[in-house]
């Protein structure tokens, strides 16, 4: 026997190391489904704990000509002491790849609930190999995971890391219609080492990394270069996509009535996840997706605590979004540890291409007698899904950051009084509108608003509503019980269909804030709808004035060309506002007598 000294061993070991993937393990012989006999017998692998690989037995009960989503099934009975621990095939070996007399057959990939759990099918390797060859145009197709007859998909748990309980429940609460349901696992034991990606390992597809993490975990099939071949079944079945690759650590596997399932975390990111479709998931190892980088940074100013996470988000069009929102949920409440009433000040920047403005910025004030947490999150979900499912081009997210001070105090104020310093009043002149707030449980405080009377005002009685800032005004209320929507657009208020995108977004930046107190022309363009006498009283019979709503909504139609043919500023923003301390509730209207100027002839 020849025998090696130290030296050479270390050599030889580093020169394995060193070789392509595919020349250290040997890439498998295939075996297709038409060679496949009911009572062959083979072996399958996977990992129930840590990262060991392990093997069980499988036997073939018979192919089930295409009721797969991507062809033939092939209908396997598993056993052995694996098995045997797991409780049957358990959620999360969706991948584990199964070889006949050495000769690769495909990945398992379904099962029965609530029936013999060690009874499943497999996807034949052929299916899955095709992945290989589908384009990659990232996120060009957005499909969702149909039902099977019969069988299911074995269930592609969540793994969720660094969440707390309330936002765990927001995100379970937001991936319902997705088919997902995340559960808290531990994070990655710090002395683990992974070995590179191969049959049998746990993979895990990442959409989320940084301070938090949430992925999906499941088993590799098969390994060939660069390329990896995983689950056996779709994911979301989103086609294209751009995911994080990782390896993962299985802390157990746990033995249930319905379904057993793996409970593990996500490691490192080792490649991209590209193809999400019916026969499994394919990527590659050492290419990364494009992502969203996240700092959010919250204090609380009640206990002076502050938190401080950044994370990464992949780029979907769907789940982007609320993967962005929950996760900014989770640091508020890690951060402030209750749930409760509050006032938050929430401070966002989102900068990105093909975006009409370089920066979206946006300031407002919250408040919730419930859950301050979830009211401080809403308009940056709106915000983020404006932009990532715009109808008008795609958009690509370079940078975002969050500012969030919270406190349990009730900062809010309602509006009590307005009245006009002076009660005539010149077009283009400046009006001063003294308010009345008063704060919660506070004393009332006046607050100034100087208002500038359009320069084409016609003489008469001028009608303005002063309301808090998040306050849908009159206007829109009226317009909404005259037809929803379609009266709005008649009346220069809802958003046409031939809108811009940059206009959509200015339209964000410049949206009333709930700490302002807003001052404007009330009517705009309903004087000549329902008369500026009638809305300008502050006491009218409500049957009268009913009664002259809906007689003038009769000609609504035939008075709208009148409208729209007048000048634009008319129609447009005719209002100012000023910014408070306090979330401002209320409105109330105030009239003014807009008189001519006698300088003009």
């Amino acid at each position: 026997m020849v025998r090696l000294c130290r030296q050479c061993r270390l050599a030889l070991l580093i020169f394995l190391l060193m070789l392509p993937m595919s020349l250290v393990w040997a890439a498998p012989e295939i075996m297709p489904v038409e060679d496949i006999k009911v009572g062959m017998q083979g072996v399958g692998k996977t990992v129930v704990s840590g990262t060991k690989l392990e093997e069980f037995g499988v036997e073939v009960l018979g192919i089930m000509k295409n009721k797969g989503p991507a062809g033939d099934l092939i209908l396997v009975r598993t056993s052995g002491d694996v098995i045997d621990r797991t409780g049957g095939i358990a959620q999360g070996m969706s991948g584990s790849p199964v070889y006949i007399d050495g000769k690769l057959v495909g990945a398992v990939a379904y099962g029965w609930s609530l029936t013999d759990h060690k009874v499943g099918m497999v996807t034949p390797i052929g299916d899955m190999l095709k992945l290989w060859n589908m384009p990659d145009n990232y996120n060009a197709t957005m499909q969702f995971v149909k039902e099977i007859p019969d069988f299911e998909p074995m269930t592609t748990p969540l793994m969720v890391s660094g969440f707390s309980e309330h936002a765990l429940t927001m995100l379970q609460d937001k991936l319902k219609p997705f088919n997902l349901v995340p559960q808290e696992v531990g994070e990655t034991p710090s002395d683990v080492v992974f070995a590179p990606l191969e049959p049998g390992s746990a993979v895990g597809v990442e959409l989320v990394r940084g301070d938090v993490s949430v992925g999906a975990l499941g088993t590799v099939t098969y390994v060939e270069d660069n390329k990896v071949l995983a689950f056996g079944h779709p994911f979301l079945k989103k086609g294209n996509i751009g995911y994080f690759m990782t390896n993962a650590y299985v802390f157990s596997t746990v033995s249930g009535l319905e379904n057993s399932f793996k409970v593990g975390t996500m490691g490192e990111p080792v490649g991209i996840i590209n193809q999400d479709r019916g026969a499994g998931i394919a990527g590659y190892l050492s290419r990364y997706p494009t992502i969203i980088p996240i700092r959010i940074i919250v204090k609380d100013n009640d206990t002076g605590q502050t938190q401080d996470a950044a994370v990464q988000v992949v780029k979907d069009e769907q789940l982007s979004s609320i993967l962005s929102a929950t996760t900014m949920f989770n640091v508020i409440d890690k951060t402030m540890d209750r749930v409760g009433p509050g006032t938050a000040k929430v401070s966002f920047e989102i900068s990105g291409r093909n975006m009409p403005v370089g920066v979206i910025t946006r300031e407002n004030m919250f408040y919730s007698p419930v859950s301050i947490g979830e009211a401080a999150v809403g308009e940056f979900l709106d915000a983020m899904a404006m932009l990532t499912g715009n109808p008008y081009n795609q958009v690509d997210l370079m940078d975002v950051k969050i500012n969030v001070s919270v406190s349990e105090e009730r900062r809010t104020a309602t509006i009590v009084e307005a009245q006009a310093k002076t009660p005539s009043v010149k077009p283009g002149e400046n009006v001063e509108v003294g308010v009345k707030i008063k704060p919660f449980r506070g004393e009332p405080i006046q607050r100034i608003v100087s208002f500038t009377v359009p320069k084409d005002q016609p003489e008469g009685p001028l009608t303005l509503e002063v309301r808090g800032g998040g306050m849908v005004p009159l206007i829109q209320l009226l317009a909404k019980n005259q037809g929803g929507d379609e009266g709005l657009l008649l009346l220069g208020k809802a958003k046409p269909r031939n809108q811009e995108f940059a206009d959509v977004i200015k339209e964000f930046m410049e949206r009333d804030r709930n700490n302002e107190i807003v001052v404007e022309v009330l009517d705009m363009g309903m004087n000549e709808l329902f008369g500026n006498a009638t809305l300008g009283k502050e006491k009218t019979n409500s049957k009268n004035q009913e009664k002259g709503i809906v007689e003038n909504t009769v000609s609504l139609k035939t008075d709208i060309k009148a409208i729209n043919s007048k000048d634009k500023k008319k129609q447009g923003k005719v209002k100012n506002s000023i910014t408070t301390d306090y979330i401002i509730d209320g409105d109330t209207q105030v009239v003014v007598n807009v008189v001519k100027d006698s300088t003009k002839k």
